[in-house]
């Protein structure tokens, strides 16, 4: 979710130069989701074998989510995909990954063109799936959770469905300002569905501007760290899910299993 909006991208250096490395010779996204399914195949294979031992918190923290740190601990680790409009015939039947979480909306009136069809699509599937809202915090919060909210009971629920806030950019707003921001919309649609919904954003975004939210699984964006082996940012003990790259596509894995995500999400239709 970073990549396409360059503008909001706040990754390291680092991270930028080890993108640049896989896109020199590609001349836009879509040629990379033409070689996608290649390079998903070649990648998944390796996902079960990575361990996380080191991610654990010290023992004598009780972290936010404790199964999180046990399946850390335990090196296990759950493939899944992130989509939006960027992917619009991204074909979820042939794919590798067991879950998928797909943008809904931005703002207080875009409405993702793909959204529906995704949606459809992972419902057909049955693997674990969600929908994300990217947050502008110079708009009302409560605005913007509501219109996420309208867009996703457009559409049928499954149990286990999860809700995500994508924060990635301040809108010129002051670190309390985002973060109120945050807290208030993350509250808005726990109240609204009983659903805690994740928290995503890129590592350093969510180091400066993510305190007070560790009541919220997180979802972190760090390029320059191998798949799961990323420390959790701000006030996080353990973090959910990794976004470790965005070539062909945005790729992540989770600390957890497919049926412990799903405990996340929605507990009814």
């Amino acid at each position: 979710m970073l990549k396409p909006r360059l503008a909001a991208f706040t990754q390291t250096l680092t991270d930028r130069l080890d993108l640049l490395k896989h896109r020199i010779d590609l001349s836009s996204k879509r040629l990379r989701f033409v070689v996608a399914g290649t390079v998903l195949l070649a990648g998944t294979a390796s996902v079960a074998t990575v361990t996380g031992t080191a991610l654990a918190a010290p023992a004598a923290h009780a972290p936010e989510h404790p199964p999180v740190q046990e399946a850390q601990q335990a090196g296990a680790l759950t493939y899944g995909l992130d989509i939006s409009n960027y992917e619009p015939l991204y074909d979820w039947s042939d794919s590798q990954a067991q879950f998928g979480i797909i943008k809904a909306t931005e703002g207080t009136d875009f409405r993702d063109a793909s959204f529906a069809r995704h949606w459809h699509e992972l419902g057909q599937k049955g693997i674990v799936r969600g929908a994300y809202h990217y947050g502008h915090p110079a708009n009302d919060p409560v605005a913007e959770a509501e219109h996420f909210l309208s867009v996703l009971n457009s559409q049928p629920a499954k149990p286990g469905d999860l809700l995500v806030l994508d924060l990635e950019t301040t809108d010129g707003q002051s670190v309390s300002a985002v973060n109120s921001w945050a807290k208030t919309w993350l509250a808005h649609v726990k109240e609204r569905t009983g659903v805690t919904p994740m928290f995503y954003s890129g590592w350093n975004f969510a180091n400066t501007y993510g305190h007070g939210l560790a009541e919220y699984p997180l979802w972190v964006a760090h390029y320059s760290k191998d798949k799961g082996t990323v420390s959790p940012p701000a006030d996080w003990k353990s973090w959910t899910i990794h976004q470790y790259t965005d070539y062909p596509i945005d790729q992540n894995v989770s600390a957890l299993s497919a049926d412990q995500l799903r405990d996340l999400g929605r507990q009814t239709a």
